[in-house]
C-alpha cells in the first residue's frame, strides 16, 4: 500500500528532463503522505508507516530543496535572460510559491518524524493542502516555465545540468 516503485532519472546532460523526474517524484511522495495517513487511520502505526514516513521525510528535506535550487539559481536566471515579461511574472509568481510550500512542509514536518520515530501522530491540518499544492505547483512548472527552456541554447542547458550535479555532490 505504502510502495513508491522505483523508476530511472535522466542524467544531468537532461537538465530540464531531470526536474521533470523530480517533480513526478513530488507527485508520488505527496500522494504518499495522504496514503500514509489512510493507512494510519486503518492498520495504525507500524514499521511500514514508519518507513514510507522516513522516505518521505528524505525525499522533501533532501532533493525538494534541491530541486527548488536547480530553479532559482539555474533556470530561472536562465530564462529570465529571454526577457519575457510573461514568463518572468510567471516565474516571479512561482518562487513566491517555493516559500509557501517550504511553510507547508515545515507544518507536515514534525508529523512524519513522529510517524518515522513510531510515535503516536497527530495528524496537521495543512497535509492536505501539502499534498495538493506541491503537486499543482510543480504541473504550473512545467506548463508554464519548462517549455521556454527551449529557447535556451545547448551550452547554457549543459552549464545548468552540470551545477545540478556539482549542487548533488556538494549536499551528499
Amino acid at each position: 500500500m505504502l510502495n513508491l516503485g522505483n523508476s530511472a532519472a535522466p542524467g544531468f546532460d537532461e537538465p530540464i528532463a531531470l526536474l521533470i523526474a523530480c517533480h513526478d517524484k513530488v507527485r508520488r511522495f505527496a500522494a504518499l503522505s495522504l496514503r500514509l495517513d489512510q493507512h494510519l487511520q486503518q492498520k495504525g502505526l507500524d514499521s511500514e508507516a514508519a518507513g514510507a514516513a522516513s522516505n518521505i521525510l528524505r525525499y522533501f528535506d533532501v532533493a525538494a530543496p534541491l530541486h527548488h535550487a536547480d530553479e532559482e539559481e539555474d533556470l530561472f536566471p536562465a530564462l529570465r535572460q529571454l526577457d519575457d515579461a510573461g514568463l518572468n511574472t510567471a516565474m516571479a509568481k512561482l518562487e513566491a510559491e517555493h516559500e509557501e510550500l517550504a511553510a507547508l512542509w515545515r507544518a507536515v514536518r514534525p508529523w512524519l518524524e513522529t510517524v518515522a520515530q513510531q510515535g503516536l501522530p497527530v495528524r496537521p491540518v495543512e497535509l492536505d493542502a501539502f499534498a495538493q499544492r506541491y503537486p499543482a505547483h510543480a504541473q504550473r512548472e512545467e506548463d508554464e516555465i519548462y517549455p521556454a527552456a527551449t529557447r535556451l541554447g545547448a551550452q547554457i542547458l549543459a552549464q545548468m545540468g552540470e551545477r545540478m550535479r556539482a549542487r548533488r555532490e556538494y549536499a551528499v
